[in-house]
């Protein structure tokens, strides 16, 4: 299935069944009014909404209106929880080697993750307001899942069963702001504002041999004001969603409807590009002894898309801009 949610004035959106080809929507507000309501209660609405999916998709529904991702809100508008972790390892070695930082005990056997805000998401092309691009506004192009109740100490085979839908997400860092953060050892605040996601969230299945070990299998493509800037391979996460999850369980529960991001996509590739400008800059540092790119000014705009094995469209896009935020 493919499910997005529609603004009508709420704060979390009237859920909605998206067609295949994402041109179609219908909504899903009798079965569950929300995404959030859905997760809670996913084993007892998604037959009739897969039913419904089924019906929009063979064009049986008269009440079948056009999607416009202009009209999407982010599919969890907000969240319980957000967990973001940092799961291509190259991109942490890109960072060690160019800023010269100490190697991470564990690094190759446990993952990292930090918890960020979960109370307020963007939607696709809704704006990123920020009060100065002279923060070091960067984007990070990342892949995502959505968990129903996951038991504490849940083990990563069975945290598979618990992942009911992926997303595609940008998560947006404000790179001045973190070096200070990182040292306190408290995480980070600041230095991260709102997530922003693609408008459509997909049940697993939809990705069919896309998705396999617990892990997104297609490239990310990345633009940066209209120009290439990489499609680095989702498959490459050095640990799979699965383990992500189990990680975060095991000494705690997770309750319906937390999602977990897998962190910069990356590629030992370089001539895949990168999913963010501090990796592109510490490459430069690496390769030429200084960086070169500088990061975004308001005006600027990034797009981010990921596509199926056949080309057809999954997520949707992200596809916004930085400005200024107004008082």
């Amino acid at each position: 299935m493919k499910l997005a949610t529609l603004r009508d004035g709420s704060r979390d959106g009237c859920l909605h069944l998206i067609s295949q080809d994402l041109r179609f929507m219908v909504s899903a507000a009798d079965i569950a009014p929300t995404l959030q309501a859905a997760i809670d209660r996913w084993n007892v609405v998604s037959p009739a909404m897969q039913a419904r999916y089924q019906a929009l998709n063979a064009g049986l529904l008269d009440e079948a209106l056009s999607f416009d991702t202009h009209n999407a809100m982010a599919p969890l508008p907000r969240a319980w929880q957000w967990l973001d972790g940092s799961c291509f390892l190259n991109h942490a070695d890109l960072m060690q080697r160019a800023y010269k930082l100490d190697p991470i005990d564990g690094i190759q056997s446990i993952p990292l993750m930090y918890q960020g805000a979960g109370d307020h998401f963007l939607g696709a092309t809704e704006d990123v307001a920020l009060p100065n691009d002279a923060h070091g506004i960067d984007f990070e192009g990342e892949f995502g899942v959505v968990v129903d109740d996951v038991p504490m100490g849940c083990s990563a085979e069975q945290a598979l069963g618990h992942i009911r839908l992926l997303v595609q997400l940008n998560d947006m860092s404000l790179r001045a702001l973190g070096p200070r953060e990182m040292k306190t050892g408290f995480g980070f605040v600041q230095a991260k504002s709102s997530s922003s996601f693609a408008p459509v969230a997909v049940t697993p299945d939809e990705l069919g041999e896309a998705w396999r070990e617990g892990r997104v299998h297609l490239p990310l493509s990345v633009e940066w004001n209209g120009n290439w800037f990489g499609h680095p391979h989702g498959g490459a996460m050095n640990f799979g969603f699965h383990e992500l999850i189990a990680h975060a369980a095991l000494t705690r529960r997770l309750s319906a409807g937390t999602v977990l991001g897998s962190g910069t996509v990356s590629n030992v590739d370089r001539s895949v590009g990168s999913a963010c400008i501090a990796e592109r800059r510490a490459i430069e540092m690496i390769e030429r002894g200084a960086a070169q790119t500088p990061f975004m000014r308001f005006g600027d705009r990034v797009r981010m898309e990921a596509r199926g094995l056949d080309g057809q469209a999954l997520f949707g896009a992200i596809d916004q801009q930085v400005v200024h935020a107004s008082n």
